[in-house]
């Protein structure tokens, strides 16, 4: 077993002060038998009450708003987790030809189903690399997974939270985020259920993509087995280093801060993470966005408060 310390701040800054904003998080770890809550402290300016419910996709949420006038919002979030050592993976043998999905009875399969890829040239040269009606979904699900990781670099800060699939198969490379999307494509084209995780990827000190910083991940569902955990960044099954916050069909379902205020302001925003070990090893990163997004004539107006992108 291990136990890891995470801090995640949010920090929102103003040139003027803004007023009425409303926010969303998903920065709850998930309950899930991987891992264990064992602290977790929410520090947020000014206070407010925090609303807690569970959304469509079983993640729990946060809702808060602040509304007299300010010129900051940090959201600062404590955590102290244990994970649980995952055994041996082993999945049906049942080949991708032979496997029926059952989404009359479950839902949320039909949604995590549903591609929205326009690059058809990608998809028939992945597809002519990869599928194999005699292959069990792992199989096809690592292979995809394996052909993101060797076929797209990483690369820091060539895309945003804005770029599109397409976007991302033209540039051929991305963090963390844009591989977990590839890959969501591609595993549904092949009308494997597939949904995107957000969370952390905590250090196990042989070094790996996105450690110290928010991560984002896959699951596919197995019939008679679940949902299975991999990592295309790191090319790996997602293991007792990562650590689950929520999942949905993309980024947007899992955004960990969101929301909007009103006001005319310029906005900064900045996002600092640490993992740590109990023997005090820690890995940090900061992720500082300048945001220009203001309304015209110094008009009051609604404006989104930025995500950052998982690295």
């Amino acid at each position: 077993m291990s136990i890891f310390k995470i801090q995640h701040i949010t920090k929102y800054e103003y040139d003027r002060p803004i007023k009425e904003s409303v926010n969303e998080i998903k920065i709850y770890p998930a309950n899930i038998s991987s891992q264990q809550v064992l602290e977790h402290e929410l520090h947020i300016t000014d206070h407010p009450q925090v609303l807690l419910f569970n959304d469509y996709w079983g993640n729990k949420t946060g809702n808060f708003n602040l509304l007299s006038p300010h010129r900051e919002l940090i959201i600062e979030s404590r955590l102290l987790v244990q994970t649980i050592p995952s055994s041996i993976l082993a999945f049906p043998t049942t080949t991708i030809a032979e496997t029926e999905f059952d989404v009359q009875d479950l839902l949320q399969l039909q949604y995590t189903r549903c591609s929205t890829i326009q690059s058809k040239s990608f998809l028939d040269l992945v597809i002519s690399r990869i599928y194999n009606p005699t292959k069990t979904i792992a199989e096809i699900a690592f292979a995809c997974s394996e052909y993101v990781f060797n076929e797209f670099t990483y690369i820091k800060g060539i895309t945003t939270i804005e770029t599109t699939i397409d976007e991302i198969i033209e540039h051929q490379s991305g963090v963390c985020q844009d591989f977990a999307h590839i890959l969501l494509e591609l595993l549904r084209v092949m009308h494997i259920p597939s949904r995107y995780v957000s969370g952390y990827i905590c250090p196990n000190k042989n070094g790996m993509r996105g450690e110290g910083a928010t991560h984002a991940w896959v699951e596919f569902f197995i019939p008679n087995h679940g949902w299975v955990g991999i990592d295309p960044t790191n090319n790996a099954w997602a293991s007792n280093h990562h650590i689950k916050l929520a999942v949905g069909r993309d980024f947007t379902d899992c955004t960990p801060v969101k929301g909007t205020f009103k006001g005319p302001a310029h906005q900064v925003l900045s996002v600092y993470v640490s993992v740590g070990y109990e023997d005090g090893m820690v890995f940090e990163e900061v992720n500082k966005v300048q945001l220009e997004k203001s309304p015209n004539n110094g008009n009051e107006n609604i404006i989104d408060n930025f995500a950052v992108q998982q690295q």
